[in-house]
């Protein structure tokens, strides 16, 4: 939120959002499958393609900015790994490093990193009050600055006690949380938890639209008045996380009876 290598969004200063749902199909214009994972094998996740943040964001800022209680282990297949077809990310109430719950935050940063594409994540989500996972992207570079001057894009968050919603948003110099101007919108779904759905953002050098299985519910034009607005012609990697608690994912406490929980991820592939 307050510098370049921590999530960035302060959804506690959202107002109430109407969730809209549009029935029009998009029609990408990406097609060259340039990167991708099927997560069809055993063990760890391919080193070749994920990196980890590590640890709770200290000593820069602790709680990643965000106040959040997660610690974040690294090589731990407690918390990461792929089995049966899918990517594991794990959260648990445990002590450990002088946290009270881990996770896993997985990075594509030096191993996949992009300028435009359609980005496509088929997961399903782990539930319960004071959970919030997230599959968003960070610039490689930080050409602009810190955050937010250099940008984010928010594929899909949920927190826990709005089960039925997930959110995706931008983030940049003029449009941001921390001054209440995100660009956001939401989508609700009854089956976050039972079932999985396609997450997908395509990127142009126009704009930023957002979909879940096919269906265009967000977008972020680039109107052309610089940087501030429009950070978006640089490289930006991947990130797949669960936090506990935080600003938004804990504004309501955390239920510690509902651990362990999973981000169950099916695939991730990248087209230009």
């Amino acid at each position: 939120m307050k510098i370049s290598t921590i999530k960035g969004a302060v959804f506690f200063l959202l107002p109430v959002l109407l969730l809209i749902q549009q029935t029009a199909k998009s029609q990408s214009a990406f097609q060259k499958l340039v990167w991708a994972d099927e997560f069809n094998y055993k063990g760890l996740p391919d080193s070749a393609k994920w990196s980890y943040d590590k640890g709770n964001g200290c000593p820069d800022i602790c709680g990643w900015g965000n106040n959040e209680l997660q610690f974040y282990t690294w090589n731990r297949p407690e918390n990461a790994r792929v089995e049966n077809g899918s990517l594991i990310i794990e959260t648990k109430k445990e002590n450990y490093s002088g946290a009270a719950y881990t996770s896993a935050r997985l990075v594509t940063k030096n191993k996949g990193d992009w300028k435009y594409g359609r980005i496509e994540i088929k997961a399903k989500l782990p539930a319960g009050k004071g959970l919030w996972p997230a599959i968003w992207m960070l610039p490689t570079n930080w050409v602009y600055g810190g955050w937010p001057n250099s940008g984010e894009i928010d594929i899909m968050e949920n927190v826990g006690y709005l089960p039925d919603s997930v959110f995706s948003a931008i983030h940049t110099g003029a449009y941001n949380g921390m001054k209440g101007t995100q660009r956001v919108n939401g989508q609700l779904r009854k089956d976050l938890y039972n079932a999985f759905h396609v997450y997908a953002m395509e990127w142009t050098a126009e704009e930023i639209i957002f979909l879940i299985d096919g269906v265009k519910f967000h977008s972020f034009k680039n109107e052309r008045s610089g940087t501030q607005a429009w950070p978006f012609d640089q490289e930006f990697h991947l990130l797949l996380n669960i936090a506990v608690g935080g600003n938004w994912g804990g504004k309501h406490g955390v239920d510690d009876k509902l651990f362990p929980q999973q981000l169950q991820v099916d695939y991730v592939r990248v087209y230009q």
